[in-house]
């Protein structure tokens, strides 16, 4: 007779890792795509807007440029400050933090009297907004299992791009439109609070994740959080292996910040690095930029918009392709043949002229774009060990932000002195150089994240006095490309 094991015995990664993917871990994945939903509204919402704030507050090339930064500076402070909180309270409470800030600041934005109190709200949003995603990729990470990760984690991300034609549509109905007397692009910074705090109720329901508890001590929690999982699955089917009389697992042990920046992990760190300051260059200086574009090469922003708004439809088509893809293939060959595709599709858009050319361009860019951007996020979130990845993950993204607030003030005056050729030349060096950075990472696909970051153990012998496990400060990690 087949008798029930001693769970007790077994780490909670374990326990996760060998689930199947059940109805209870479909919701938890529904709820992080509604958060994401809005962080992607505010993240696209300035570029639909670019020409209509510069009109109403009369801006000039550095002043718009000052808008279109403020956000993302604030989400570079966001990601260092609260992706460190994140592995110091729980990806819980990181999270409910971050959509109280956003929250507030976007709906003081609906109501900004002038040009610099648009830049302070939208600065302290993106504080909020830069939280979001490392706490968001540690989360996926943490509770899905290894052979689905890529296939839901694509699918939290494939929800959230919806936010990209849906501001492109309320741009659309609202730019140049006055509901109830007050001006449309006011409405949309309210549509976006309003969508914030539905998420943070709807967030209150959410589990902590086991493995950030048990890597602190809190086993439990972690292991009560865990059997609701595994209960879930046994409702579905899923049946317990039977006890082994193997001896104890060893517990996770907590890293020191340090250790992202010393082999075997620098090598990872400095990777993502490059990853993260060159694809945003593309990325989201397109969606900064795309209607300035259609402005320079003549068209009337009505047109522009409609055009970019048929562009933006790739976003969540490209989402939805990824899904399609992420299992079938080695994760980072996914993301250097999406960083080539932006680069070529970039150029077509740059040098594109007429109305089809343009949006057919737009489109490809956009597609590929978001399969990179959800191959990246999966990539990403698979790379450090539980006790630090979101605080790695936030450093990284963080650069991420910087790239991204610098972009303006040096794309804007190319575009404005060479024109969009140039633009998107740039672009496409950037793509194909971080292509380049990311064909020398580790294989990552169908793994579980232990195995993959080499999680540190806490071993029966004594550990090496500068916190390192012995065989993490050796360097002993497969790095396999």
């Amino acid at each position: 007779m087949q008798r029930s094991e001693d769970t007790g015995s077994l780490l909670v990664a374990t326990r996760l890792d060998r689930l199947p993917t059940t109805a209870l871990h479909k919701r938890f994945v529904a709820i992080m795509a509604l958060g994401n939903f809005f962080e992607i509204y505010e993240l696209f919402l300035a570029g639909v807007l670019a020409t209509t704030l510069k009109a109403t507050f009369s801006l000039a090339g550095f002043d718009l440029s000052l808008v279109l930064a403020s956000t993302f500076v604030g989400a570079f402070l966001g990601a260092v400050v609260i992706g460190r909180l994140a592995d110091r309270i729980g990806r819980r409470g990181a999270y409910m933090l971050t959509l109280t800030t956003y929250s507030a600041a976007t709906l003081l934005c609906a109501f900004a009297p002038n040009l610099w109190s648009l830049v302070l709200f939208r600065f302290v949003a993106g504080i909020g907004l830069g939280g979001e995603l490392p706490v968001t990729d540690s989360f996926l990470g943490d509770i899905l299992p290894p052979k689905q990760r890529g296939r839901y984690a694509a699918w939290a991300f494939t929800a959230a791009y919806l936010a990209v034609p849906a501001v492109g549509f309320l741009g659309m109905k609202l730019v140049g439109e006055s509901p109830l007397g007050i001006a449309g692009w006011r409405w949309m910074f309210a549509i976006g609070s309003l969508g914030a705090l539905l998420t943070f109720l709807v967030r209150r329901g959410l589990p902590e994740s086991p493995r950030w508890l048990e890597s602190v001590g809190r086993s439990a929690e972690a292991d009560a959080i865990t059997t609701r999982f595994e209960e879930a699955a046994e409702a579905e089917g899923w049946t317990r292996p039977a006890a082994t009389d193997a001896r104890p697992q060893p517990r996770p042990v907590q890293l020191p910040i340090r250790s992202i920046f010393r082999a075997p992990l620098a090598r990872r760190t400095a990777l993502m690095a490059v990853l993260w300051v060159l694809a945003p260059i593309g990325y989201y200086g397109f969606s900064s930029l795309a209607t300035l574009v259609l402005a320079a090469k003549g068209f009337t922003v009505s047109s522009s918009l409609t055009y970019l708004t048929f562009s933006f439809i790739g976003y969540p088509l490209g989402s939805f392709l990824s899904v399609l893809v992420m299992e079938r293939a080695e994760r980072k060959w996914i993301l250097c043949a999406s960083l080539v595709g932006m680069g070529l599709s970039g150029l077509a858009y740059g040098n594109a002229a007429s109305p089809t050319g343009i949006i057919l361009a737009g489109f490809c860019f956009t597609m590929v774009a978001n399969v990179m951007s959800n191959s990246g996020h999966i990539y990403q979130l698979e790379q450090f060990p539980t006790s630090v990845r979101t605080t790695a993950t936030g450093w990284l993204y963080s650069l991420s932000r910087l790239s991204t607030a610098a972009a303006p003030f040096y794309l804007i005056p190319l575009l404005d002195a060479y024109g969009a050729g140039a633009v998107f030349a740039a672009v496409a060096a950037a793509m194909l150089l971080a292509a380049l950075a990311v064909a020398f990472g580790v294989r990552t696909t169908g793994l579980s994240v232990e195995s993959i970051s080499a999680a540190p153990q806490e071993a029966d012998s004594p550990q090496p006095s500068t916190g390192v496990p012995a065989h993490l400060a050796s360097g002993r990690l497969s790095e396999t490309p």
